[in-house]
């Protein structure tokens, strides 16, 4: 069994959350969000980061602003829609109980 690939798996199965939690307080646009996501040691990379945001936009979680850059061309910047707002709520509470089972299975309290 290959631990790397049980990480990235693990890493992935709280990705979602993770994005959703990022853009809870403010706009940001994607390299925001990847640079986040790095800073927090979740090891995502640009392709996987693009087809997620979209499916994110398309379920109605997020939405988009395009707004120009004095650095280069136009950002387009995701923010949370009121569904998404509501859906954070709840993948929170989820996130406690989960959390919570795991250190008590693992013994990690």
């Amino acid at each position: 069994m290959n631990i790397e690939n049980t990480k990235a798996q693990m890493r992935k199965g709280v990705l979602e959350y993770c994005i959703l939690s990022i853009l809870k307080d403010d706009d940001k646009y994607a390299s925001e969000i990847l640079e986040a996501l790095k800073d927090a040691k979740m090891l995502v990379v640009e392709g996987t980061i693009y087809p997620l945001l979209t499916r994110l936009k398309n379920a109605g979680l997020l939405n988009y602003r395009w707004e120009e850059s004095t650095s280069g061309p136009p950002r387009k910047y995701y923010a949370l829609t009121e569904t998404g707002r509501l859906f954070l709520k709840e993948l929170n509470g989820t996130w406690d109980e989960l959390r919570n089972a795991v250190n008590l299975v693992t013994n990690t309290i």
